[in-house]
């Protein structure tokens, strides 16, 4: 549970702060930002697990469609989440993004008790009805349907129940990942070609190289979330994702200058109360459980 909560805890932080990352590249559409960091992810995770020696897990996974069909559902769902927030922070929705992420633990919570039987203390329902509150808050302050929003959470929501049901090694899983959608990324790129539409390998180099580390900044983040979901619950998980969120809302705040109203200042502050609320209900059912 330590490892995996050290695990998540990075994972976040590292998501939290892509925002200025992705904002390097404002003049290339998502799409075909999107399709690089396919591309590159993939080199970079086969070199990964070349080097790891992984590579005959890789054909034992493509011969068996029951772990096949998973690792293809949950690679196209983090390709659509990819897109999404690309798109919302080169097109000034940062705010929404971060509100996004604030939905995703609520319903990781809910796949977890309908569909993984995981069950809630009362202090932890608390924390969901607290945090529940203040995502209606700010979704009825934002003043319009938060699609971006409610895309982001369900998708990488998603995501992360899939890779609750996968039982594979974070560097080969996320490999067999970005393999699935890696001919469509390619496929694009073709297109763009053929239609005279490329922008980033018009780039300056400079540009063009911190494109190409799109692969690590894509997989890392991704090989710490796949470590802490194979040791957390997904409940747990999902409330620690509170950090991601608020560092993106934070970001838009003081770097990006978005208008961000008071409400939603008190929507953030219920949430981090939830946050409290849950690690301590969380400390203390496991001491009882403990002492029973």
């Amino acid at each position: 549970m330590n490892n995996g909560l050290v695990n998540a805890i990075i994972a976040y932080i590292m998501w939290g702060v892509l925002p200025l990352y992705w904002k390097l590249f404002n003049d290339v559409p998502a799409g075909e930002i999107l399709s690089h960091r396919v591309v590159w992810s993939f080199v970079f995770m086969g070199i990964l697990v070349a080097v790891q020696r992984r590579w005959s897990d890789m054909k034992r996974i493509a011969a068996s469609r029951t772990i096949l069909l998973p690792l293809a559902a949950s690679g196209l769902l983090i390709a659509a989440n990819w897109l999404i927030f690309i798109w919302a922070v080169n097109n000034g929705h940062i705010v929404e993004t971060s509100l996004g992420y604030y939905l995703n633990p609520l319903l990781n919570v809910l796949l977890a008790v309908v569909f993984l039987r995981e069950k809630p203390n009362r202090g932890q329902w608390l924390a969901i009805a607290i945090a529940g509150s203040a995502v209606l808050i700010i979704a009825i302050d934002y003043g319009r349907f938060p699609w971006v929003a409610i895309s982001l959470a369900a998708s990488f929501g998603l995501y992360g129940f899939a890779k609750k049901k996968i039982v594979q090694d974070a560097s080969v899983g996320l490999l067999s990942e970005t393999a699935v959608v890696l001919p469509i990324a390619i496929g694009y790129w073709i297109y763009l070609a053929a239609a005279g539409k490329t922008t980033a390998w018009t780039l300056p180099a400079s540009t063009f190289v911190e494109l190409l580390l799109s692969g690590v900044v894509t997989a890392l983040p991704l090989l710490f979330f796949a470590r802490a979901a194979a040791r957390m619950a997904l409940s747990a998980l999902g409330f620690v994702q509170y950090i991601g969120p608020t560092i993106m809302l934070l970001l838009s705040i003081f770097v990006f200058k978005e208008l961000v109203s008071p409400v939603l200042l008190v929507g953030f502050a219920l949430i981090w109360t939830s946050l409290i609320v849950y690690a301590v209900a969380s400390v203390r059912g496991t001491r009882l459980a403990k002492a029973s």
